[in-house]
């Protein structure tokens, strides 16, 4: 492996301030979260860092499983004779693809892509399992990587590899495929917000921004502390197209063949770097509660002689997590500051302190994550009889708390603009999420991403009071709201 390729070996974490760019690349690595990979483009996904993917994954699949889809799982490779079907599909990932021209010693007769996404394998495998309407609805998801030949990476936000789940279902009418999309994408805000914490604005993407083959995308969209957007979850709803490509039929309940309505969405580790950005500080990681891998960490203040402290922790350690939280012993022959230094970087949302004199009073000091040190109501010392309940709500007002700063920093930089030329520039300085009636035309569009650098993120029906108003843009009527931004 080439110098250039080695993960760097972070000592301190930049200002966020300064230079996010160059913070979040040495909070990645100095949280331990990847390391580079020996092949351009990839990381490794190191123990902590997947296990934040755990939290998310199951977060997911639990509202998965509870709105009736099951896991399931489709090959790797796909032949180009498959792929090429759909020409509005492959035309739109032609860019993206990786190709196997190779095996062993055999040149093959047919390339084969390595997914970037699955409708295709998965449509050929719905059209050979769908015969009847008694068939419907399928609704499968996958947990899969996924490859798409990315010319500029950055951790989790854009890499050649990566994780994600795409769901993938059939329908025999269009509102019932229309009904899926809209449920998946308020499971996606609901993840976001209640889960990673992270607040989002719903809506429909622009034509030029929908999935390639798909008659609607709609996504959820998350504003970075840069001022971009991030696009963290999508759901399209696929019409027939995919159905007519790839022969999905059913015999319907009159008889008749039918093609299918099919629908897919998906969420990527992206989301986990929409986390880092937005919680983060100069200190490093703060990780909302419910996507902590650990939630507590505990750091006995030993001295010469207090074996008994060092017992009392491990007491306590089993003790929590026999109440079912996800906590850690920090046994290590390190310096209690330096261990306090380290668990702060890693964003572990409460720390457990005590020494001898705490067990003979029988109290621990608890230390959130959220707050600036200092501040009040950032460490206090509690009965360790009441440590357990207090714990759980602790947790809780952290996982309400970094909700609530990010969604006032969404709030603060969501601009509504009436006039064309501080439209344009508020997108040329990122300024936030732009928000303005627009024509929806795609001319304008074309124009305001030439001039500006931004794009729609998603739009949104007019609002009471929007009759008769023009596109800030262009002056032609506006039919819809839209927010614009630069973007990752």
């Amino acid at each position: 492996m080439s110098d250039t390729q080695k993960t760097p070996l972070v000592k301190e974490i930049p200002r966020k301030s300064a230079d996010l760019s160059e913070w979040y690349q040495a909070v990645c690595y100095k949280a331990e979260l990847v390391s580079l990979a020996p092949v351009r483009g990839c990381v490794v996904l190191r123990p902590y860092g997947y296990g934040l993917w755990e939290r998310l994954q199951s977060a997911l699949d639990t509202r998965f499983k509870e709105t009736g889809h099951e896991n399931a799982y489709f090959p790797l490779l796909i032949p180009e004779s498959l792929l090429t079907r759909e020409a509005e599909h492959v035309e739109g990932f032609a860019p993206e693809v990786a190709w196997v021209t190779q095996g062993g010693n055999e040149t093959l007769t047919e390339r084969l892509a390595i997914r970037p996404t699955s409708e295709v394998v998965i449509g050929v495998m719905y059209s050979e399992w769908l015969q009847s309407y008694r068939d419907l609805p399928i609704l499968i998801n996958q947990w899969a990587n996924v490859m798409r030949w990315e010319k500029r990476t950055r951790p989790f936000l854009r890499t050649l590899e990566f994780l994600w789940q795409e769901g993938h279902t059939a329908h025999a009418t269009e509102t019932e495929a229309a009904e899926e999309v809209q449920r998946m994408l308020e499971v996606y805000r609901e993840v976001a917000e209640d889960v990673v914490g992270v607040p989002v604005y719903k809506g429909e993407k622009s034509a030029s921004e929908r999935f390639a083959g798909a008659t609607h995308t709609y996504s959820i969209e998350a504003l970075m502390p840069d001022g971009r957007a991030l696009q963290a979850g999508t759901s399209h709803e696929l019409g027939q197209n995919f159905s007519k490509a790839y022969d999905i039929k059913f015999a319907a309940e009159d008889q008749t063949i039918q093609y299918a309505w099919t629908t897919s969405w998906g969420m990527s580790w992206r989301m986990l770097g929409a986390l880092i950005m937005v919680h983060g500080d100069d200190r490093g990681l703060r990780i909302p509660p419910n996507m902590a891998p650990v939630e507590a960490v505990i750091v006995p203040i030993v001295r010469a002689g207090s074996d008994d402290v060092v017992a009392a922790a491990r007491a306590l350690h089993a003790s929590l997590k026999g109440a079912g939280f996800r906590v850690k012993i920090d046994e290590r022959d390190l310096r209690p500051g330096n261990k306090f230094a380290d668990w702060e970087m890693r964003g572990v949302p409460v720390r457990i302190e005590f020494g001898a004199k705490d067990l003979e009073a029988g109290v621990v000091t608890l230390v959130r994550r959220d707050r600036e040190k200092g501040e009040e109501g950032g460490k206090v010392a509690i009965p360790l009889s009441d440590l357990t309940t207090h714990l759980r709500k602790l947790l809780a007002d952290i996982q309400l708390n970094l909700f609530a700063q990010a969604r006032e920093f969404l709030h603060a930089h969501t601009l509504r603009i009436g006039e064309r030329e501080a439209f344009l520039q508020a997108c040329r300085e990122r300024a936030g999420m732009i928000d303005i009636p627009w024509c929806g035309l795609g001319g304008c569009e074309a124009a305001i991403k030439a001039e500006t650098s931004a794009t729609t993120r998603n739009t949104r029906p007019l609002e009471e009071g929007d009759a008769g108003v023009a596109c800030v843009a262009c002056g032609e009527p506006a039919t819809l709201r839209g927010y614009f931004a630069q973007s990752y």
